[in-house]
């Protein structure tokens, strides 16, 4: 399938940067039936529409709608305040990346603007500043604007931009909806050179639009879920109680990769983190796997197989009780049947949300390899391989070639001859990778 921004005949980047400048320039200036006008995309000229029917200039900057006092109350309080630094280190691992990230409000307002200092400085000249809205009906085609107008992620590549002063730069930006009500609550955009505006970067910047959903869909449940506690007050000589609410306790138990897992939990009174053994590792995963619960007999055919007794499972329980009561009391297992009285997430299950919502390379980069790969329990297997084929099967249906090649590099995807292939095919034909990819290949099939 043709990327979107592929021009409709075989021309190069050149010839159709100088075509779309004509056609901009004759557009602008009356002339809608210029024959040029057909190598600009339909998203494009519609945009371009959009952009004179609001009087729209092909000159000039923005305006500042947001000084600095305005800036910084409002963003603290926005729902994305707290999304930060997940986009930071999704879409900024560098801080000379050689692109911008900004963030932006419903309204196209720009409220966070960061990254490469050198290419800040350059697009703070254009106007691309915190305070500035660079919504479509101000300031006319853009990523973050028209993304907006969308409501889905669009890239604008140079000459494509109305405002001539943003000519030199490419973008790409996706909207970030509400998770539950789907209401637009702002913009994410990627601004830079060419790759800027690439196939894979749309990509990037959709998952990282669909992990921040992700994440606050999250923390609103765990919100809800926040327990009460009892707050002493006086009434008269007598003493009763009401009920306030505390920061609510959340547990993650990391399993990715890793022979002994890691608990952490987190409330008001810090954080705490304790490594578990193999066999409490297993049972509490279990038991995150199956929050309704599992008789005596069920967990113990996961946790031992099938020819195990109950007599062997009941004492690691009472050992886990013990190891919990110290470090999660939250967490102390109930019995008839086993189960969790408070939620515990895992590292697995959030890599399978990103897989569900399409963030294939978020959810890549959050693989940290297979779950407890030493443990040898049924159940724990089973999960395993959920997460494995689950996670393989998205990339084969629907991930880009660069997220494949990156798989092929983790311990599950190395010798996978299927992905390897597939990853070949996606190749263009004179790519300097596929002498690697036809190597180990070979390899494998020998």
């Amino acid at each position: 399938m043709p990327s979107p921004w592929s021009p409709r005949r075989e021309v190069s980047p050149e010839t159709s940067r100088l075509l779309i400048e004509r056609a901009h320039d004759e557009f602008v200036g009356g002339n809608a039936g210029d024959p040029r006008l057909r190598q600009v995309r339909d998203l494009v000229q519609d945009s371009w529409r959009r952009s004179l029917a609001h009087l729209v200039g092909p000159d000039g900057t923005p305006p500042l709608d947001l000084s600095e006092e305005e800036i910084e109350a409002y963003r603290s309080a926005h729902p994305l305040a707290g999304a930060m630094d997940m986009i930071r280190s999704l879409l900024l691992p560098e801080s000379d990346a050689g692109v911008v990230v900004a963030v932006g409000d419903a309204a196209g307002r720009l409220l966070w603007v960061e990254g490469d200092r050198r290419v800040r400085d350059l697009t703070g000249g254009m106007g691309f500043v915190a305070g500035a809205n660079w919504s479509e009906d101000v300031v006319g085609t853009s990523a973050p604007g028209t993304a907006l107008a969308l409501g889905r992620s669009v890239q604008i590549h140079g000459a494509e931009h109305f405002n001539r002063l943003v000519a030199p730069w490419s973008c790409t930006a996706a909207p970030v909806h509400d998770p539950e009500t789907r209401r637009l609550l702002g913009v994410i955009d990627v601004t830079g050179g060419s790759e800027a505006a690439t196939p894979q970067a749309q990509l990037l910047v959709d998952a990282t639009a669909r992990a921040v959903e992700s994440e606050l869909l999250v923390a609103r449940l765990r919100a809800r879920a926040a327990a009460t506690a009892p707050i002493p007050v006086r009434r008269g000589p007598a003493r009763g109680s009401v009920r306030a609410p505390r920061a609510p306790e959340t547990a993650m138990l990391r399993v990715l990769g890793r022979e002994r897992a890691l608990l952490e939990v987190s409330g008001a009174d810090g954080e705490r983190i304790a490594e578990i053994s193999g066999r409490h590792a297993e049972i509490l995963l279990l038991l995150a796997v199956h929050p309704q619960g599992l008789s005596a007999d069920r967990l113990t055919e996961l946790v031992y197989g099938p020819d195990a007794g109950e007599k062997t499972l009941r004492p690691e329980m009472v050992r886990l009780r013990k190891v919990l009561e110290r470090i999660a009391p939250q967490l102390v297992p109930r019995s008839r049947p086993y189960r969790l009285p408070a939620e515990l997430d895992t590292d697995a299950h959030q890599v399978m949300s990103l897989v569900g919502r399409g963030a294939h390379r978020v959810a890549l980069a959050a693989y940290r390899g297979p779950v407890l790969p030493d443990s040898t329990a049924p159940g724990v297997e089973e999960f395993r391989d959920t997460v494995r084929l689950g996670l393989r099967d998205a990339l084969l249906t629907e991930a880009s070639v660069d997220v494949l090649l990156a798989y092929v590099e983790t311990v599950d995807g190395q010798q996978d001859a299927e992905v390897l292939r597939l990853a070949l095919e996606m190749l263009p034909a004179r790519s300097p990778r596929r002498a690697a990819l036809v190597t180990r290949i070979e390899k494998l099939e020998a």
